[in-house]
């Protein structure tokens, strides 16, 4: 019986790590994918330890011909291709009025650009295959934008517009696409947030932070774990019914 393949970017830290473990622990054989060489490394040998094969590739997400040589190899090596997950994204504290150029390219380029590619470099495989997940990293910020985080969040509903249009376009070949919308999660992508916060509100580093968490309803920063319990689910056989969605996980604070 063929192993199950899945590819998530972004995966050397954080939320694509800790997805890359419960994926391996599903059974899947994964390619975590991340710009930092050093530390996917690290997180390749942490799935040894745990028994789990994976490959991994250095990719700049907002390069498309990086994007698509890596599936190329992935098919290639493992015989198809059975879940993408667009986790690859960056994040910017800056007031609207400060937003340059540079800062919009970059954002764009990684978070909007680097799901695009994602997407279509899947689904030329899964086409084929007449068979896919393809699961798309958004945020809250998606659903509700938040001062200081303007571009960030425009990015974000970018995403969930991507994961709409591509469920329609592509569910007659069998495949789903969804997004998943985590709010305050523990990483050190918020560690960046809340310190450029602080230097822009002129607060303590950590005071951000805490206030965000502190407004949580059940009480408790969100973990990696938490989406990737999500993820495990979009990408199982229990949500072949489910596609175009975009679900946020984030302890019930957006609507709160």
């Amino acid at each position: 019986m063929q192993v199950k393949t899945a590819i998530i970017t972004g995966a050397a830290q954080g939320i694509g790590k800790a997805i890359a473990f419960q994926l391996a622990k599903d059974g899947f054989h994964t390619i975590i994918c991340d710009l930092n060489e050093e530390k996917l490394v690290t997180a390749k040998q942490e799935l040894k330890d745990q028994g789990f094969n994976c490959s991994t590739y250095v990719v700049d997400v907002s390069r498309r011909d990086e994007v698509f040589q890596m599936v190329d190899d992935v098919v290639n090596n493992h015989g198809g291709l059975d879940v993408m997950v667009a986790n690859a994204g960056i994040v910017q504290v800056k007031p609207l009025i400060d937003i340059t150029e540079e800062d919009l390219d970059r954002m764009f380029k990684v978070n909007v650009y680097g799901t695009l590619y994602s997407i279509q470099a899947a689904a030329k495989q899964m086409m084929k295959q007449k068979y896919g997940k393809i699961i798309n990293a958004s945020s809250t910020s998606g659903k509700r934008a938040v001062e200081l985080l303007g571009h960030y969040a425009a990015t974000k509903f970018a995403v969930i517009a991507l994961t709409q249009a591509a469920a329609k376009e592509l569910a007659p070949f069998g495949i789903t696409v969804n997004a998943y919308c985590p709010g305050i999660v523990g990483t050190s992508m918020w560690e960046e947030i809340d310190r450029q916060m602080a230097a822009y509100l002129n607060v303590p580093v950590g005071e951000t932070f805490k206030n965000k968490v502190d407004s949580i309803p059940l009480g408790r920063v969100e973990k990696p774990e938490d989406v990737a319990g999500l993820v495990s689910y979009l990408a199982s056989e229990k949500a072949d019914y489910m596609t175009g969605q975009a679900i946020v996980i984030d302890g019930g604070n957006v609507f709160s």
